[in-house]
Formats: C-alpha cells, sequence, structure tokens
C-alpha cells in the first residue's frame, strides 16, 4: 500500500484499518500475534502515524487489545466474547428489521433480493468465503434500510466483529439454510410487516449465537 502524495492523511489511515481488519477476519493474523509497529510501517509502506490511527480504531473495536511489554495483540473471539456480541447484536438486530419493514423503499427491497440472490449462489457454488462476505453485507443493507442513522452508526463498529465471527464459525452445511432465513426475513421487509420481521431477526441471530458457540467450543 503506497503512501502516496495523492492520498490524504485520513484516507490513509482509513486504507491501513481496512488492511488490517481484513488480515485479522480472514486468520492471516490469528488470536494472540503481536502487531509490531515498524515491521507492519515497513510491509505496508506508511509511516507510523496513519497506521498508529489505525490500530488504535482496531483496539475500540475489539480486534486489538494492549497488553504489558507486548504491545498490540490480536484480541481472541472466543465463547465469552461471542456472548457479549450476541447480547447486543439480537436487540439492534430486531430494530434495524422492524424499522427496514417500515421504512425501506421499493428500489432498496430490490437491492436486497440482488444480494440474496447473488448469496444464495456463491453458497450453491461452494464458495465460502464470498457467502460468509455476502452474508454479512446483507445484514448491514437491513441497517441502512431502517432509514435510522443512530441505529447505523451504533452498528457499524458490529460490522467487522460479524464478519469474523461468520469467518470463525461457519461452514459449508449452513450457508444454504442461513439464506433461506434470509429469504423469511426478506419477504418480512417486503410485506411491511415489522413485528414478524422483528421476530425473525431475533430468531435468526438466536440460531446464528447457537451454532457460533457450539463451533467455537462451548
Amino acid at each position: 500500500m503506497p503512501d502516496t502524495l495523492g492520498d490524504t492523511h485520513q484516507s490513509l489511515a482509513d486504507l491501513v484499518y481496512l488492511r488490517l481488519r481484513e488480515r485479522i477476519i480472514e486468520g492471516e493474523y490469528p488470536a494472540g500475534q503481536r502487531l509490531v509497529e515498524r515491521e507492519l510501517a515497513e510491509g505496508l509502506g506508511v509511516s507510523r502515524i496513519p497506521l498508529r490511527e489505525a490500530m488504535q480504531r482496531l483496539e475500540r473495536e475489539g480486534f486489538l487489545t494492549a497488553q504489558a511489554r507486548r504491545g498490540a495483540v490480536v484480541a481472541d473471539f472466543g465463547p465469552e466474547e461471542a456472548e457479549h456480541f450476541f447480547a447486543v447484536r439480537e436487540s439492534l438486530e430486531a430494530l434495524a428489521a422492524s424499522l427496514a419493514a417500515q421504512h425501506a423503499t421499493a428500489a432498496g427491497v430490490r437491492g436486497l433480493e440482488r444480494l440474496l440472490a447473488r448469496t444464495r449462489k456463491a453458497a450453491e457454488a461452494g464458495r465460502l468465503r464470498e457467502t460468509v462476505s455476502l452474508n454479512a453485507d446483507f445484514h448491514r443493507e437491513i441497517v441502512e434500510l431502517s432509514g435510522n442513522p443512530l441505529l447505523r452508526d451504533m452498528m457499524a463498529p458490529l460490522d467487522g466483529r460479524l464478519r469474523r465471527l461468520f469467518r470463525l464459525t461457519s461452514d459449508a452445511e449452513t450457508s444454504l439454510p442461513m439464506c433461506t432465513e434470509h429469504q423469511q426475513l426478506l419477504d418480512a421487509i417486503k410485506a411491511r410487516d415489522p413485528e414478524t420481521a422483528a421476530a425473525l431477526a431475533r430468531h435468526h441471530v438466536a440460531g446464528t449465537r447457537a451454532f457460533a458457540l457450539q463451533a467455537l467450543g462451548r
């Protein structure tokens, strides 16, 4: 990632953040690995200032943790962390689905349909990495369709954790059933039924929670 004169300081920090976050999500930097500023700066071709900003953001979002005498270390995402995550996510996802059923535009619904079609196609082809990413995109799009900027801001820091969790716990056998549940949720949003949409979202998150905790060893 070249530190070109055309990049603003903030955009460069964002690029570094996205690159490091992706490496953590994909497991290139596993839990417990120490991230050394000098090595990262040299490898990414950036100065330490945008790198530090990116790492501070990753720490705030739960990807990194600061340890005495070790510096920045990739945070664990075990059963306890997953429990905390799902406790928050269940309520917010239900709210997002309910609001989306009330406020989504026809164009927004069509976009959600196209996204689900791509997800199903990837799942049927066995492209797990793509399926996982598209599943997370589906949830993020529902938040966008809620029309609530405060909810969007609250959910944004959870997006990366969701992607990491999906990457850690998803497998090919769960991909198509996940698409079926997403279709039911989409149908409720399209039908302008906020109560059903919220109930389906809660059910979906509860099912994901049970599977994830099992995969994480609880």
